[in-house]
């Protein structure tokens, strides 16, 4: 009977691995499309611990933060998990992250995971009033998601992370829905982990609102008619940016004192060009964590590159522990980006 769920579960991971470079294929393109998608916040990565190992995070995800890189990650977590995350981003812009997960034993594991913008609100300029008319207006960056995963196997999970996203400026808004889709398979091959992520498959969004109002003269070459008719902009539907990636994690050696594991991400997204996330983590005696890695290697004219980062555990009465980390990722002519982050397990 266990032969028989091995290989059915086997036959699963294949054929979940086929539509995925199949999915894969159909938005290939030789074109970068950059910036041509809505919502680009959905690709700051959540957590210090994967962003300090260059975003090599999809076959390692064992955290909360799995709900943003593999969903299927969640389902290694036992117990309930809290995860507080907070990004400073560029020009001042800071994001949060907060995630939870409660583990079902044998149903699974269930997460939640919310994603907001802190932002100054900014002067309204026009042409004729270029340093400000006096108004303001506010910028607004959300995603809410509610995740499942399930381990089918001692060596295979799925996961799948639905989620709700929403975008404002000013008097304008629009609003998507879309699935995060993962998987983990423990290999043969000494525990190595293969995993696989689709993120951000979803709806298109598009800009509504009063702005959009204008008045409008059919016909300026007639005269007598009405030069002030109400009318609306019309604005372009944009896609999710939408990114299927495979990683591998590997233990080179672990003991009761040392572990080093390796990781390395293949990234395939709809808004840019391939590129290679590579990664290693150091923890000595559970407690202290090194990590570095470097981000998005042969990708042409990008700016990120080196991570580094450092990482603490401890714990507390029973079985609780804290984790405190810290991620740091080069970011070319943009300076840097730092995190910082605090996991509670219960």
């Amino acid at each position: 009977m266990i032969m028989k769920t091995e290989k059915i579960v086997s036959l699963l991971f294949v054929m979940v691995l086929c539509t995925s470079i199949t999915f894969a294929q159909t938005f290939k393109s030789n074109v970068s499309k950059k910036g041509t998608t809505a919502a680009p916040f959905l690709s700051i990565g959540q957590g210090a611990r994967a962003l300090s190992m260059g975003g090599a995070f999809v076959a390692v995800a064992d955290d909360p933060s799995s709900l943003y890189w593999n969903p299927a990650g969640i389902a290694d977590i036992n117990g309930t998990s809290v995860f507080v995350d907070h990004t400073q981003w560029f020009a001042d812009i800071q994001y949060n992250y907060l995630a939870t997960t409660i583990s079902l034993g044998d149903l699974g594991t269930v997460g939640l995971s919310f994603t907001g913008s802190s932002i100054e609100e900014m002067r309204v300029t026009t042409t004729d009033k270029p340093e400000g008319n006096g108004e303001t207006f506010s910028v607004s960056d959300i995603a809410f998601s509610v995740g499942y995963a399930i381990k089918l196997t001692d060596h295979f999970s799925i996961g799948f992370n639905p989620k709700f996203i929403y975008q404002k400026i000013w008097k304008m808004s629009a609003s998507a829905i879309a699935i995060d889709i993962g998987v983990k398979y423990i290999t043969p091959f000494d525990d190595a982990v293969l995993g696989m992520s689709i993120t951000n498959f979803g709806t298109k969004m598009q800009m509504a609102g009063t702005s959009s109002a204008v008045t409008h003269d059919i016909d300026e070459t007639t005269t007598g008619n009405n030069g002030k008719i109400p009318s609306n902009l019309a604005t372009e539907e944009w896609t999710l940016p939408l990114n299927f990636k495979v990683g591998i994690a590997y233990n080179v050696f672990s003991d009761e004192m040392n572990k080093l594991t390796l990781a390395v991400d293949a990234s395939h997204p709809n808004d840019n060009y391939e590129s290679i996330d590579l990664g290693g983590e150091y923890v000595f005696n559970d407690f202290l964590a090194i990590r570095g890695g470097y981000k998005s290697m042969f990708l042409v004219d990008s700016e990120e590159g080196m991570a580094l980062g450092l990482g603490v555990k401890q714990a507390l009465v029973g079985s609780v522990q804290i984790a405190f980390d810290y991620g740091y990722q080069d970011f070319g002519i943009l300076k840097n980006t730092q995190k910082f982050t605090v996991g509670i397990i219960f």
